[in-house]
């Protein structure tokens, strides 16, 4: 079993509670017009423009395919800014194992271990089993996800998964579809899951506000959570939108104020909600 990985953060204390070693893997299912990663959206199709613009000689072509050599790469990014694809030519296959032994160099330093993406759970099997290896030496376990693939499905992953870090990008369909060009049908039926499993450790709230009426999906959003918080409470992180990282064409979008943040912090409390963070 291989998952095809983006980069590995060796230490992160965004991902998660404490110090933490994040797997990112390659591959989305949603288009999200904010997205500040596109280039783990797909991918590669070995079409060679990155090679062609490579500035340091990291990359080029093998047998069709396009090799990468992370000792020449100077991390300019050229590659990622130059193909048409929305994908990169860092991400390579690994098994689990491949990338347990990169995560037993920090073992003594973190707490656990989070995947991400893309969207990881299009990769649930290969995440099992790095969930296992985790597990054994007694590192904790968290799925950053988009929602949209159905956790029901996957029971043996759950077992060995402490928690998932849920995106509501939007509540209502009609808004979801328009800022990532998916329904979020499952994603609400997720979280419904989720909670009443135990396994709901963080819903994220990414604030666009010109994309959607933010201030009514906040709303809805924490209405709609509320009967599964008080059954198994779970934290909210308000997320403002920034262009660092996105595509040019929504690169000129509004940055949420901090005070339109705080007010939809104070919205969340005043429903009951008592860990909400605003990044």
């Amino acid at each position: 079993m291989q998952g095809i990985v983006t980069k590995i953060i060796p230490f992160s204390s965004v991902d998660g509670p404490g110090n933490r070693t994040a797997i990112f893997l390659q591959g989305c299912n949603l288009d999200c017009k904010y997205c500040h990663n596109p280039e783990t959206r797909k991918r590669c199709i070995n079409c060679g423009e990155c090679v062609k613009n490579c500035p340091a000689g990291a990359l080029s072509m093998e047998n069709d395919q396009v090799h990468f050599d992370p000792t020449k790469c100077v991390s300019c990014d050229t590659c990622i800014k130059t193909c048409p694809h929305d994908s990169t030519p860092k991400a390579s296959p690994m098994t689990a194992e491949a990338v347990f032994d990169i995560v037993k160099k920090q073992m003594p330093f973190i707490r656990g271990i989070t995947v991400s993406g893309g969207e990881c759970m299009l990769q649930p099997e290969f995440i099992r089993e790095l969930f296992i290896l985790a597990k054994d030496q007694g590192l904790g376990t968290l799925i950053d996800s988009n929602g949209t693939v159905p956790f029901g499905n996957y029971p043996e992953l759950l077992e060995v998964t402490d928690g998932v870090m849920l995106d509501i990008k939007a509540f209502y369909d009609d808004e979801h579809k328009f800022v990532t060009g998916g329904s979020n049908r499952e994603i609400l039926e997720n979280a419904t899951y989720l909670g009443e499993n135990g396994k709901l450790y963080e819903v994220r709230c990414v604030i666009a506000p010109d994309l959607y009426d933010c201030e009514k999906s906040v709303k809805a959003t924490g209405e709609f959570l509320l009967p599964l918080y008080k059954h198994h409470p779970f934290r909210i992180k308000i997320i403002a939108y920034r262009p660092m990282g996105v595509r040019a064409e929504y690169s000129d979008m509004r940055v949420p104020t901090q005070d339109e943040l705080s007010g939809y912090k104070d919205m969340l409390s005043e429903m009951g909600y008592e860990e909400i963070i605003i990044i």
